[in-house]
């Protein structure tokens, strides 16, 4: 399991006084990433245009390119501006299998200091029912810390 008072403590200094969403989307990936077996993929969907996500910063095989928000489990979370925690990706209607040995996903919004929609954090993992809603509410803290300093 991971530990996330390193985590947060590791991505706080990393990230201290950076506010280019670009380099914090890459070290964030990076270290999360790295800190648990369970995500086989970890990366950020970029808002690009509106109803638009595009690849950004990730970790793992390839990722889709292009995710409008009507579909899948990261259009929903940007759609939503909520968390998807999906145990089951084959149970949501509508997934979109960039990779065909995923089983469960968590996609967070990622919101600027202003509260305007940045990005998507997606987790996936080949491992059935992988996320918790500890990871949820730790993961929102972790982004909220580390993006309301993009303006």
């Amino acid at each position: 399991m991971i530990d996330y008072p390193a985590l947060h403590k590791t991505i706080d200094a990393l990230t201290e006084g950076e506010t280019d969403e670009i380099a914090l989307m890459a070290t964030v990936v990076c270290e999360v990433h790295h800190a648990d077996d369970r995500f086989d993929w970890t990366g950020f969907y970029r808002v690009t245009e509106p109803e638009v996500l595009k690849i950004g910063p990730y970790q793992g095989g390839h990722g889709c390119l292009k995710i409008p928000f009507s579909r899948g489990v990261c259009g929903a979370a940007a759609r939503l501006q909520s968390p998807q925690l999906v145990a089951d990706v084959h149970a949501f209607e509508g997934h979109i299998a960039c990779a065909s040995s995923t089983q469960s996903e968590l996609v967070l919004p990622v919101f600027d200091g202003h509260g305007t929609l940045l990005a998507v954090f997606d987790l996936d993992s080949d491992q059935p029912a992988a996320f918790t809603n500890e990871d949820v509410q730790q993961m929102t803290s972790l982004l909220h810390r580390v993006f309301q300093k993009v303006l």
